[in-house]
């Protein structure tokens, strides 16, 4: 039944266009920052307009559902972030992607969760001991991220060929790594884990390249202080070693000018979330010249 909802949609949305379209599939995947806190009332009607504009060619798909028009997406207001139309980069990344491609259509395949690790959840080759390691509380213990975004993937990329379509993995989008600060044994072997990563998408999408966009974290959090600077320096390292890898660099500074954050100094507001997004387009556009 998710499949058919699926493929209804993508009818719907790309039937008028042709049976030869080659759809451009974009992977986002990471934790809280990539979920996005970004108030959607906050941007200014030209932004909306362009949202809106671009949603006639990039549909989202968010954590397994079906894929529609790009926009915010509903959450329930909390004491922190007392709103309910929420985004993350995937917005201004697909308007970014939009605009340099008018007559492309894309599809946006996100898989996210708040609080949780590249050596835990999001490791390809999971286990129960290590994710009890890192991840708080039995739900993230249980989860298998990585595994996850991979089903979500391969209904997305099913859904368009069963269209008539081809489709193209242009690229994965990466913001994660605060969780993974906050534990040696996860920090230190960050570089290693996200090598593991890469691969395990190269293999099983099938992609022998596969353009990697990587946002560098900068929050300070938990008792193991080095932790921040030892991921940031891995996330430097892994793309000075990797052509299709790129690093989208964030400064550490608590004012926060390149990419403005809430008052918690964790997750970026509405304009953060903005820059973040273009930043991500951007990015990715480099790596598929």
């Amino acid at each position: 039944m998710k499949n058919f909802k699926i493929i209804i949609c993508f009818l719907l949305y790309f039937g008028a266009v042709g049976a030869q379209d080659n759809v451009q599939v974009v992977l986002l995947a990471g934790q809280s920052n990539m979920a996005g806190a970004g108030n959607y009332g906050l941007l200014d009607a030209i932004t909306k307009n362009r949202i809106a504009k671009a949603s006639k060619t990039v549909l989202l798909s968010f954590n397994g559902e079906d894929a529609k028009p790009l926009s915010y997406y509903d959450n329930k207001p909390t004491e922190k972030y007392n709103f309910k139309k929420r985004f993350g980069p995937e917005l201004l990344l697909g308007v970014t992607l939009a605009e340099k491609y008018p007559n492309k259509k894309f599809v946006l395949v996100k898989r996210s969760k708040g609080g949780t690790s590249l050596y835990g959840a999001w490791s390809p080759n999971w286990s129960l001991e290590k994710s009890k390691a890192v991840e708080k509380g039995e739900e993230k213990q249980q989860a298998k991220l990585y595994s996850m975004h991979i089903q979500d993937i391969q209904r997305i990329v099913t859904s368009i060929t069963q269209k008539g379509n081809t489709y193209n993995i242009m690229g994965l989008c990466w913001m994660q790594g605060e969780n993974d600060a906050a534990k040696e044994v996860a920090a230190s072997s960050y570089k290693t884990n996200l090598k593991e990563l890469y691969n395990a998408y190269k293999k099983d999408l099938n992609v022998e390249k596969l353009p990697f966009v990587i946002g560098q974290i900068n929050s300070t959090y938990g008792r193991f202080k080095e932790g921040p600077e030892m991921v940031r320096q891995a996330m430097i390292d892994f793309c000075k070693e990797n052509n299709s890898a790129i690093l989208l660099k964030t400064t550490t500074n608590r004012k926060w000018k390149d990419y403005p954050k809430h008052t918690d100094n964790v997750h970026y507001n509405a304009e953060g979330q903005k820059r973040l997004g273009i930043a991500f387009g951007k990015k990715l556009i480099e790596l598929n010249k």
